[in-house]
């Protein structure tokens, strides 16, 4: 069975001895829940890193609903299963007290990346990453962290907080990973309905076809307004946004005049998905 730490201090011993060895630690940075998508950034961490962390920890301050919170699936000991065959050095499953011991009052927070898509509709959502993510990658010393691309925006933020506070580490996306059908994997799916689970595929669905769209100079005013209708109709009870953002800086665009990312969150059976495709 893979070690499993709970607290800092055992966690730091054990880099200092690789880091005195020369290894290159990697971590995968996770709220558990695992998945295959992220099993993939494990493989990938694997053939990058010579040590390899995966931690997890549902960060309360990540949720600005107590609902969501609450209902967020916990399977530590399913999770330790999954990541046996990988063979990673340490599964870090923090205390509450080891993130945020009692008298906490830091939050980082990232501007201007922060205020649009999910940010716009789940505020301090970022804030709550942003504040966590250093904290895991000051605590576990690793050189290499890596990201799903299907947290997109996370993405790009995790990125500007660590150059902008000089945090010595290569943070890496990997490619969205899907079940057959084309739904994006998310512990959420956890929670859909089979009603629900059987049409939410059509979001990856349409959004390939704008995606197609897009690619042969269609806009986002032309588009945009049926795509929301067709994803009604197919049982979708609310389109939080579909937008195309610059790939690199997330300005909104109407036309993908250059390397771009069409993204959307949309609400089915009480869940919220979300999903990326670059154009």
């Amino acid at each position: 069975m893979t070690m499993i730490i709970r607290r800092l201090d055992e966690l730091r011993a054990l880099v200092t001895g690789w880091k005195r060895s020369g290894e290159v630690v990697g971590v995968v940075p996770t709220m558990g829940a695992l998945h295959a998508g992220h099993l993939s950034l494990v493989s990938g961490a694997k053939a990058g890193a010579d040590r390899v962390i995966v931690t997890i920890f549902v960060n309360p301050r990540q949720f600005n609903n107590p609902d969501d919170l609450a209902n967020y699936p916990r399977t530590e000991f399913e999770d330790a299963k999954k990541l046996e065959p990988y063979g990673v050095d340490v599964i870090y499953v923090p205390d509450p007290d080891q993130i945020y011991p009692q008298g906490f009052a830091t939050t980082v927070t990232v501007e201007g990346l922060t205020d649009i898509l999910c940010g716009a509709f789940r505020p301090g959502h970022f804030d709550g990453v942003t504040t966590v993510v250093p904290k895991l990658f000051l605590q576990t010393g690793a050189d290499r962290a890596w990201f799903g691309e299907k947290d997109y925006q996370q993405l790009q933020v995790v990125r500007r907080m660590a150059r902008d506070l000089d945090i010595p580490i290569e943070v890496v996306g990997c490619e969205t990973v899907r079940e057959a059908d084309g739904l994006a994997l998310s512990s959420r799916n956890l929670l859909l309905s089979d009603e629900a689970r059987a049409v939410a595929p059509t979001l990856s669905r349409i959004m390939r076809d704008m995606a197609g769209a897009l690619g042969q100079g269609g806009s986002m005013a032309e588009l945009t307004p049926g795509a929301i209708t067709a994803l009604t109709d197919a049982g979708f009870d609310k389109v939080e946004y579909l937008e195309l953002r610059a790939a690199d800086g997330l300005a909104l665009l109407d036309t993908a005049d250059r390397s771009a990312r069409l993204l959307a969150a949309a609400w089915i059976g009480g869940v919220r998905l979300i999903d990326n495709i670059p154009v």
